[in-house]
C-alpha cells in the first residue's frame, strides 16, 4: 500500500475505534453495538480494492483485538475484518465509480450480518458461547439496523477522504460535474430519488440549448 493510504487508514481506524469504545459502546443500546470500525473498513475497501481492503481490515481488527476492553482471543476480529474487507473491495468497479447507493447499502447489510455470523462461528470454535446467551437473531437484527443508520454519515465521507488523499481524479468536482453522480452524492440523494450529477448535466444542456435558440433568432432578424 502507498504511504498516504497507510497514514490515512491508520488515522481513520484509530479515530473510529476510539469513538466506538468511548462513545458508542457506552450508549447501552439493545443488542449489538454500532460498528463504526466496520463501516470505516468497508468505505476504505470500496476505494482501495480487495487487496487494500483485506490489509486495512486485518490491521483494524488486530488493533481492536488488542485495545482494551477487548475480552476475546487476539486475532479473532482481525480475521473477521480481513475477510469482510476483501469481499467489500470486490464491489469496486473497474472505473472506480459507483453510480448509486444500492451497492454500498447492500455491502453494509451483508457485512453486518456476515461479520456477526463469522465472529460467532470463530468464537464457537475457541469455546466462546457468549452469542448463544445474548441471542444470535437479536444481534443480527440490531447490528444491521445500527450499521445502516450510521452508514450514510460515515461511508461517503471516508470514501471522499480516501480518494483525495490518493490523488484520485474522481475526487475533483469539476471533472465529475457532467458525469453520473458519485457514490457519496448518490447515497445522500437516494432517499429523495434525485441524482445530483444528472440534474447538473440537465441544467447545463438546457442553458446551451437556450443560448443556441437565442443566437438563431438574432441571426434571423439580421438577415431580414
Amino acid at each position: 500500500m502507498r504511504v498516504n493510504r497507510i497514514l490515512l487508514s491508520s488515522a481513520l481506524i484509530v479515530v473510529a475505534l476510539v469513538i466506538q469504545v468511548s462513545v458508542l459502546a457506552r450508549l447501552h443500546l439493545p443488542g449489538a453495538v454500532p460498528d463504526l470500525l466496520l463501516l470505516t473498513v468497508l468505505a476504505l475497501a470500496m476505494v482501495y480494492g480487495h487487496i487494500g481492503g483485506a490489509l486495512v481490515g486485518f490491521g483494524a481488527g488486530l488493533l481492536a483485538d488488542l485495545a482494551p476492553p477487548a475480552d476475546h482471543a487476539a486475532g479473532r476480529y482481525a480475521l473477521v475484518l480481513c475477510v469482510v474487507g476483501y469481499l467489500a473491495g470486490l464491489v469496486k468497479p473497474e472505473n472506480g465509480r459507483l453510480k448509486s447507493a444500492t451497492a454500498p447499502m447492500l455491502v453494509v447489510v451483508g457485512a453486518a450480518i456476515g461479520s456477526t455470523l463469522l465472529y460467532a462461528s470463530v468464537g464457537a470454535l475457541v469455546g466462546d458461547t457468549a452469542a448463544r446467551h445474548v441471542g444470535l437473531t437479536g444481534l443480527l437484527f440490531s447490528a444491521t439496523v445500527y450499521d445502516l443508520l450510521l452508514a450514510p454519515f460515515v461511508v461517503p465521507g471516508v470514501m471522499v477522504l480516501a480518494r483525495r488523499a490518493d490523488n484520485d481524479p474522481l475526487a475533483e468536482s469539476t471533472s465529475a460535474a457532467g458525469k453520473a453522480a458519485d457514490i457519496s452524492s448518490g447515497w445522500l440523494s437516494s432517499g429523495t430519488g434525485l441524482r445530483v450529477g444528472g440534474q447538473r448535466g440537465g441544467i447545463k444542456m438546457r442553458a446551451v440549448r437556450a443560448r443556441a435558440a437565442r443566437a438563431g433568432r438574432i441571426k434571423g432578424v439580421k438577415r431580414l
